[in-house]
Formats: structure tokens, C-alpha cells, sequence
């Protein structure tokens, strides 16, 4: 999982609320291991026509907004079903933080599983963001995990809360596999004394 720090980057706004996860990755793309490839999906049916050709008003489709590494979002962004994939197109087409006033809640864990920054921000913070983004596309934003804040275009700083614990593993780039794996000495003796004290629960 690749570490997040600090990114200043192009943001996308994404103004209509409730914004799914069969909205941010349709169902029938979810037969797929996770590879690259996922970045093609990200909103596949707002953001293509049937032949395949980009629909044009999409905002991702914009030039201003082709290389966002972050997006804006509206209130509820995420929710629906727990498809960790959702996540997966994010990250594969380069999206490293999603901002919103709310996420879907499995979606938000999905994020910090998958080395994106989940980003609450008040209602009103959000929507002068995105307001911001449409008035001078292609502006970038601030986001600073250690300092916990997003630096708008206008210069506003805005401060943001995040699980201590979610905090170190993004700043570190660390999943809870990789976290385990830290303490594989500690495991494997553990076992050991296990083994010795307890050899009746052991099976071969």
C-alpha cells in the first residue's frame, strides 16, 4: 500500500449527492482481479457512451480535471453496497483523497484499506471547495495528513479528524496484513510456547 503524507494536487468536483458505489464501479465489472485496468471502470456509465467514446460533460473527462488526484465530493459519496472495488477504481485511475461532508461508511474503511485519505469536511467547507474547483478548473488543493488540514485554492485552511490508528498506518503505508506481518518474531514464538506448554491442542 503506498503511504499518503502530503499531496497537492488537481481536484475534481462532483456536485450530485448520494453518489453510489454501482454509480463509481457498475456491477458487471467486479468478476476482475485488481490490477491497473480498474482505472477504465471509474464511472464507467456517466463517463462513457455505449460505443465507448468519452462523454464530454462528464468532469473527469474535462482536460482540466484529467490529471485530479483528488475529488470533491457531495454529501453520502460512496454509499450503497460494500464493494471494495469502488475503491479500487479510484486509486487505479490516481485518485489519492476523496473529500466530502459524508461517506458511506464501508466505503470510508474501504479508503483507508486501499491507501486513499477519506476527508470529512462541514457541508458548507465542501461546497465552497467545489465551488472554487468550477470557478478556476484545474486548481489544485492541499491535503496534509500529518497536519490533518486541506488548503484550499483561496489559501482557507480547513481542518479534518482522522483515527489516530488509521492515521500512522496511511503515513506509514501499512495495511493491517503488513502491520501483522511486523510482529511475525512475536507470532512465531508465541506459537512456539504454545506448542511446548499446550502440545494436546497442537495437530500436525
Amino acid at each position: 500500500m503506498r503511504a499518503f503524507t502530503r499531496l497537492a494536487a488537481v481536484a475534481a468536483p462532483i456536485d450530485l449527492p448520494n453518489v453510489d458505489t454501482d454509480r463509481i464501479i457498475p456491477a458487471r465489472f467486479l468478476r476482475k482481479p485488481k490490477n491497473p485496468e480498474y482505472g477504465r471502470f471509474l464511472f464507467h456509465d456517466v463517463r462513457f457512451n455505449a460505443d465507448g467514446s468519452e462523454k464530454p460533460d462528464f468532469v473527469l473527462n474535462r482536460p482540466a480535471y484529467r490529471s485530479a488526484q483528488v475529488v470533491v465530493a457531495a454529501e453520502n459519496f460512496g454509499c450503497g453496497s460494500s464493494r471494495e472495488m469502488a475503491v479500487w477504481a479510484l486509486e487505479a485511475f490516481g485518485i489519492r483523497a476523496v473529500i466530502a461532508p459524508s461517506l458511506g461508511d464501508i466505503f470510508h474503511q474501504n479508503c483507508f484499506k486501499n491507501g486513499l485519505l477519506p476527508v470529512i469536511l462541514p457541508v458548507a467547507a465542501a461546497a465552497s471547495l467545489r465551488g472554487q474547483l468550477h470557478e478556476i478548473p484545474g486548481a489544485s488543493v492541499v491535503v496534509d495528513l500529518e497536519a490533518q488540514t486541506v488548503t484550499a485554492p483561496d489559501g482557507a485552511v480547513h481542518r479534518f479528524d482522522v483515527d489516530p490508528f488509521r492515521k500512522r498506518m496511511l503515513l506509514t503505508g501499512q495495511d493491517e496484513i503488513a502491520l501483522t506481518l511486523g510482529h511475525e518474531t512475536e507470532i512465531g514464538a508465541f506459537e512456539a510456547r504454545h506448542a511446548r506448554e499446550m502440545p494436546w491442542l497442537v495437530t500436525d
